[in-house]
């Protein structure tokens, strides 16, 4: 391997450049910090621009992550560990980072263009579980997901990235009102279909719809709201032992989204 420049004095502009997108308090974000290599291939390889990716001298740099970035053109540069630690401090420190430029905010339309099922995402506000289920939105074939009250100002969110292993940015994730999400549903001709405990029909008939749906999960705790259950046009339960209350989010979408596979495959040939 090519041997890396060092940074080695906190007063290159790279470090500032690295606390000043760190800063919580920024309200204009257009630059993101991601983290850890398997973020960054799958962020790279997902069209994000990149300003320049950083690994801490005191760790082995990953030679597929080196290559990527050659063949994309992005600069890379090692980092003193002794500087690394200054900048994340108490923070968990990242060993491999990189500076991107934020992607422009997906709107309705990049979802309209598609074809698979749209997952909604109404009140779910723990990371972890909107991490999972971009990831498995993604591998099962859905066209893009709507987070509605979820806490979430941006896809630049860091935990974000982390959680979704990168893939936040493989997909289109939409931030919407409800009403908003409502009215494009409906315009785009999509069924709004509801995963509550005391559905209609079972998740087994969500394979025998052919059309194109948006499937919609509430918190686990509260539910979906009262006005996306106004506009659905069917409800879907999960046949469970009843001494269970619920599945974790993430995982009734993976059993919702599986059921819809070979619609969702057939839609993405």
């Amino acid at each position: 391997m090519t041997e890396l420049d060092t940074i080695t004095h906190a007063s290159d502009p790279a470090v500032q450049r690295i606390i000043d997108v760190t800063k919580s308090s920024r309200s204009n974000i257009k630059t993101t910090l991601i983290e850890d290599t398997e973020t960054l291939m799958q962020s790279i390889s997902a069209g994000v621009q990149f300003i320049e990716v950083y690994g801490s001298d005191s760790t082995p740099f990953s030679a597929e992550l080196l290559a990527l970035c050659r063949r994309q053109n992005i600069a890379v540069r090692l980092i003193d560990s002794s500087i690394v630690n200054q900048l994340f401090k108490g923070d968990r420190k990242p060993k491999t980072f990189g500076i991107a430029r934020v992607p422009r905010p997906a709107k309705f339309s990049d979802i309209a263009d598609l074809s698979g099922d749209v997952v909604v995402l109404d009140g779910v506000k723990i990371v972890g579980n909107i991490g999972a289920i971009v990831r498995t939105s993604l591998a099962l074939g859905a066209s893009g997901i709507i987070l509605v009250d979820s806490d979430i100002t941006s896809i630049a969110d860091r935990r974000l990235q982390r959680a979704s292993r990168g893939y936040v940015f493989s997909l289109p994730v939409v931030l919407s009102g409800r009403e908003e999400a409502i009215a494009f549903i409906r315009d785009s001709g999509m069924r709004l279909t509801t995963l509550t405990a005391s559905g209609k029909l079972s998740v087994k008939d969500l394979g025998d719809i052919p059309d194109r749906l948006a499937l919609l999960f509430g918190s686990e705790k509260e539910g979906p709201s009262e006005l996306f259950e106004k506009a659905a046009s069917a409800s879907v339960s999960i046949p469970m032992i009843s001494a269970t209350e619920s599945l974790n989010v993430s995982v009734s979408l993976g059993i919702a989204l599986h059921e819809r596979i070979d619609r969702n495959l057939a839609a993405h040939r």
